[in-house]
């Protein structure tokens, strides 16, 4: 299955009293697995940054300025989402900015029934507990050493590990190794690991073996070959 972890920066806290969307950050994952593929652009909002916002994610009105609209970058940003499940922290208000800025261009809202808040998942597996995305990285162990300001596309980074800890995903993967003991401690290298019941079939014959032998021999004197060969 194709989900979208997806993260946004923006001038203020309410779309509705002229706050803009100045940052996109988006990871795909797959069967519950980052893909390596991501979107991310920054956005001109057409008006000053408070230092509020500034501080946070460190974007200046100056550098904006010089970006393109969202209306220009609308259609890739669509395309690259698709249809798929939007896994956002605290859902609502990176979908209000979003829906505002489609809503500016007379373009249609994106439903709310594709969201995947994971604050609200957070909450129920954590309750009585802050569940900040740094909070989060704390807990399942996820290094977000880099994370000195707020920024879209890490922020998804950080998240997609923090989701696939979150709903047990990384727990529930194959891993195949020996049986050795481990201690859990919630971090991603922690998944349980399993070994197959019946070890595979060698692939290399011993008539494989024989040719590569024969074909080392052919290489000189002191061919690094024989160094693993025994």
């Amino acid at each position: 299955m194709r989900e979208i972890v997806l993260d946004t920066e923006t001038t203020g806290l309410d779309p509705l009293r002229g706050d803009r969307l100045v940052e996109i950050g988006c990871v795909e994952i797959f069967n519950r697995m980052p893909t390596g593929q991501t979107y991310h652009c920054h956005i001109n909002p057409q008006r000053d940054m408070p230092l509020e916002a500034f501080n946070v994610h460190g974007l200046s009105a100056e550098f904006l300025s010089t970006k393109p609209l969202f209306s220009e970058v609308v259609d890739a940003f669509l395309e690259f989402i698709g249809d798929a499940p939007l896994v956002i922290h605290n859902a609502s208000f990176d979908i209000g900015f979003i829906n505002a800025e489609l809503d500016r261009i007379k373009r249609p809202a994106i439903p709310r029934d594709r969201l995947v808040d994971t604050l609200m998942l957070a909450r129920r597996k954590h309750p009585g507990v802050s569940n900040r995305l740094d909070d989060l990285c704390s807990r399942y162990q996820i290094d977000n050493s880099r994370r000195t300001k707020h920024g879209a596309l890490l922020d998804s980074e950080l998240l997609a590990e923090v989701y696939i800890d979150l709903i047990g995903a990384r727990q529930s993967q194959l891993i195949l190794a020996d049986d050795v003991p481990v201690q859990h401690t919630g971090g991603i290298n922690d998944a349980p690991r399993r070994q197959r019941p019946a070890p595979l079939a060698p692939r290399i014959t011993e008539a494989d073996r024989t040719d590569h032998r024969a074909f080392v021999a052919t290489l000189g004197d002191k061919p690094i070959w024989n160094d693993f060969l025994g």
